[in-house]
């Protein structure tokens, strides 16, 4: 690993972690490719118990704000979700994962968050994703994101959580915006 990417685990921080398909291919591109990572993102979760506070899937590449697993860092957890769905969305997917031969980037940025401002700053950002790019005009139209789970308390095509700490400070209903 080189010595510029400095990871900090063992904190009980939570992560803000975006990946991104390899050369930016529209690997997402279908909805039965998105249903297909989201169904495995909430298996992963339940196998190391990490709390999942957002997510967003975009055609080329995933953001995900994620708590520490217990025995397991996010780098293992990362590894595991995408070994797992490179394998198995390569079957739904477009044919251009089969004519690149590598899926993923190698590399993921996660960047620690440590405060419910930062929090909440890096929830905006994934979930006005889809509308920057152009692919819905309101981020409650893309079902491939966390959004009406903070913005109504629906939960969508994966479980979510509230970290400990919201829920210990009170804040959970702050988490609505």
């Amino acid at each position: 690993m080189p010595q510029s990417l400095r990871r900090i685990y063992g904190y009980g921080h939570l992560h803000f972690i975006t990946f991104g398909c390899y050369r930016r291919a529209q690997l997402f591109g279908s909805e039965a490719a998105r249903d297909r990572f989201v169904q495995i993102l909430g298996e992963v979760r339940d196998r190391y118990s990490f709390a999942l506070l957002g997510y967003v899937v975009m055609p080329d590449h995933v953001h995900l704000v994620i708590g520490e697993a217990p025995g397991a860092t996010p780098s293992t957890v990362m590894q595991v979700l995408k070994q797992r769905s490179s394998r198995e969305v390569r079957g739904v997917c477009r044919a251009s994962a089969a004519e690149l031969g590598q899926f993923w980037e190698r590399r993921f940025y996660d960047f620690n968050i440590r405060t419910w401002k930062k929090l909440n700053e890096k929830l905006q950002y994934m979930h006005m994703n889809p509308v920057k790019r152009g692919l819905v005009d309101e981020p409650q139209m893309w079902p491939w994101s966390s959004y009406l789970f903070h913005a109504k308390g629906i939960t969508g095509k994966v479980r979510m959580d509230l970290a400990p700490w919201v829920k210990e400070e009170g804040l959970a209903e702050g988490m609505r915006w």
